[in-house]
C-alpha cells in the first residue's frame, strides 16, 4: 500500500510539470526508480508489486547476509553485494535488488547505518588535489588486531583516487613519500593540494596565519603546487576526502582480514583500481577514472621525482627478515648476513636503493630499484659472509684437533645437523677450549658413531677423558702395590736420587 501512494504521489508530481530530477529529491527516490515507474501503466505496475519472487530470490543467501552483518554491522549494501558476488558467482539478481533487500534486512535486525555526505562543488581539471590521513584500528593481519595508517589523495575534478599505507604512525618524511607516490600514480601534479591543519604540513596557526612545515613547504615548491590550509575544525570544507577517508574504511578495510601486511597493501590498491576508480560516482554521474582520462589527465603539471624527497637523512626504518630481505615498495632487497633479524634504515637515491645502519651513518647495502612486484633483488656477496664465518671456524677446529681425523669427525657433525651446522661448529670450538684435544683413539672412536652432535661430543669427550683418569690411577696404584710387595720380599728399601 505505501507503494501505491509513492507511485501515484510521483506520476501526480509528473503531471504539474516537474523534473525527473525533482520528483526523486522531493520523494528521496533515485531517478531511475522515478523513470521506470513513469514508463509504467498502472497494470504492470501491479504486476510487479504483487510478484512474490521480487524480494524472495535472495531469501536463500539471508543468513549468509545476517552473519556479515552481525560481524560488521557497518557493512554497505554496495560491498555486500561484492562479497555475494563474490561467493555466489551463480547468482542472477541487480546490486539494486540486494541493496533493497539488505535495507529491509538492517530494519529487522536493527543494524544501524550512517550515511556519509559530501559537497558538490565545481572544479577546473588539474587545479585541486584535496589530502587526509586516515587511522582505522582492529584490521586483523594474520589475527592480529592492527592499527592501519593511510593517507587519501583525491584529484578535484575527477575524483580519481589514490591511497598510501603505512603500518607505523606517518611522520614528515613518510607522508612527502606518500605525496611522491600519489603524483606518479595520477601522472601529474595538481597546481594546488588543500590539507586540514595536521602537523604534518601545519606547524601552529595565529589569527588564520599559518606556520608551515619546512620539510613540506620545501618540497611543495620543488613539485611545483601552492599549499593551501583549511581553517581548524572546518573539515567540511575538505569533503571529498573526508568522505573518502570514510570510504576507505568501511568500503575497502572493514570487514575484511588479511594473511599479511604485503596482502593488506595488495588488496588496497586493486581496491583503488576496480572499485574506487571504477564506480559510478554519486556527484558526477561519472566513473572517475573516465572523467580523469576525458580531461584531467593532461590538465595535471609535469611532475618528476623532487631530489628533497631524498634528502640525506630522510631514512625509513625497516626490519630485515630471518633470510636478510627488507620490504619495500612491493619487493624485497637483501642486506648483509650480520643485518639479519636487525633494524636498518632505508632511503631511495637516483635510482637506487640504499640501506644502511640504523643510524644511518654507514652505507651496508645498494641495489638498483626495480619497477615490478613481488620481486627478490639479492646480492649474493650478502650470503658469502655466511659461507666465510663457517669456514673460519672449520679452520680453528682442525687447528685445534691437530689430527687427520678431524676433517671426518666435522663431516659426520655436518651430516648429523645440517641447518644448524655453523651453530655446532660455534659449540664444538668452545667445548675443544674447555676440554682440550682429544686423543687419536678417543677421536676414532668418535667417528664411529652415525650420529654425533655437538652435546653428543661434549657428553662422551667428558666421559673417556674421566675414564681415562680413573683407569692412570689405577694403573699408579697397581705399580706403587707391586713396589711395596718386593720390598717386603727382599727387605730392601728403594732410594730415590
Amino acid at each position: 500500500m505505501k507503494e501505491w501512494v509513492v507511485i501515484h504521489k510521483l506520476k501526480s508530481l509528473s503531471s504539474n510539470g516537474l523534473s525527473i530530477r525533482a520528483i526523486a529529491k522531493e520523494l528521496g527516490l533515485a531517478r531511475n526508480t522515478v523513470r521506470k515507474y513513469l514508463r509504467m501503466e498502472e497494470k504492470q505496475i501491479s504486476i510487479t508489486l504483487d510478484n512474490p519472487e521480487r524480494e524472495k530470490q535472495l531469501a536463500p543467501y539471508r543468513d549468509f547476509i545476517c552473519s556479515k552483518l552481525s560481524k560488521y554491522p557497518k557493512l554497505s549494501a554496495a560491498k555486500l553485494s561484492r562479497k555475494l558476488y563474490d561467493a555466489f558467482p551463480e547468482l542472477d539478481v541487480s546490486e539494486r535488488t540486494i541493496r533493497r533487500y539488505v535495507s529491509q534486512l538492517k530494519k529487522e535486525v536493527c543494524v544501524r547505518q550512517p550515511r556519509y555526505y559530501e559537497p558538490v562543488l565545481d572544479m577546473i581539471p588539474g587545479e585541486q588535489c584535496q589530502v587526509d590521513p586516515g587511522e582505522l584500528r582492529g584490521v586483523l593481519i594474520n589475527g592480529v588486531e592492527t592499527t592501519v595508517y593511510f593517507v587519501v589523495f583525491v584529484l578535484s575534478y575527477s575524483r580519481l583516487m589514490h591511497v598510501s599505507v603505512s603500518f607505523n604512525p606517518i611522520d614528515t618524511t613518510e607522508f612527502i613519500r606518500m605525496h611522491d607516490a600519489a603524483f606518479r600514480y595520477f601522472g601529474g601534479c595538481p597546481k594546488e593540494v588543500v590539507y586540514d591543519q595536521t602537523k604534518l604540513v601545519v606547524l601552529k596557526e595565529i589569527y588564520r596565519e599559518v606556520e608551515l612545515n619546512q620539510q613540506m613547504a620545501e618540497f611543495a615548491t620543488h613539485a611545483g603546487y601552492s599549499i593551501r590550509v583549511c581553517e581548524g575544525y572546518d573539515p567540511e570544507s575538505k569533503g571529498k576526502v573526508e568522505a573518502g577517508v570514510k570510504y576507505v574504511k568501511h568500503n575497502a578495510l572493514y570487514g575484511e582480514e588479511f594473511e599479511s601486511r604485503e596482502a593488506l597493501t595488495t588488496h588496497l590498491a586493486d581496491w583503488v583500481d576496480n572499485v574506487a576508480n571504477l564506480r559510478l560516482h554519486g556527484t558526477t554521474g561519472q566513473r572517475p577514472k573516465e572523467r580523469f582520462n576525458e580531461k584531467e589527465a593532461e590538465a595535471l603539471n609535469t611532475y618528476f621525482t623532487p631530489h628533497v624527497v631524498h634528502l640525506s637523512g630522510q631514512w625509513v626504518n625497516r626490519k630485515s627478515d630471518k633470510t636478510g630481505l627488507i620490504s619495500w615498495k612491493s619487493n624485497k632487497y637483501s642486506v648483509p648476513m650480520a643485518y639479519q633479524r636487525q633494524d636498518v634504515a632505508v632511503m631511495e637515491s637516483n635510482g637506487e636503493l640504499v640501506i644502511g645502519d640504523i643510524s644511518g651513518e654507514e652505507e651496508i647495502a645498494r641495489h638498483t630499484l626495480h619497477v615490478g612486484k613481488g620481486q627478490i633483488i639479492k646480492n649474493n656477496h650478502h650470503y658469502r659472509d655466511l659461507s666465510l664465518h663457517v669456514d673460519m671456524l672449520e679452520r680453528e677446529i682442525l687447528t685445534q684437533l691437530d689430527n687427520p681425523l678431524a676433517e671426518e669427525l666435522l663431516a659426520l657433525i655436518k651430516r648429523s645437523s645440517p641447518k644448524i651446522y655453523k651453530d655446532q661448529l660455534a659449540g664444538l670450538r668452545r667445548i675443544l677450549s674447555r676440554l682440550g684435544r682429544p686423543t687419536e683413539e678417543q677421536l676414532q672412536r668418535l667417528c664411529t658413531r652415525t650420529k654425533l652432535t655437538a652435546t653428543q661430543f661434549e657428553t662422551l669427550l667428558e666421559a673417556m677423558q674421566k675414564s681415562a683418569i680413573q683407569q692412570e690411577s689405577e694403573e699408579v696404584l697397581i705399580r706403587t702395590g707391586a713396589l711395596s710387595r718386593y720390598q717386603e720380599l727382599t727387605g730392601e728399601s728403594c732410594a730415590y736420587h
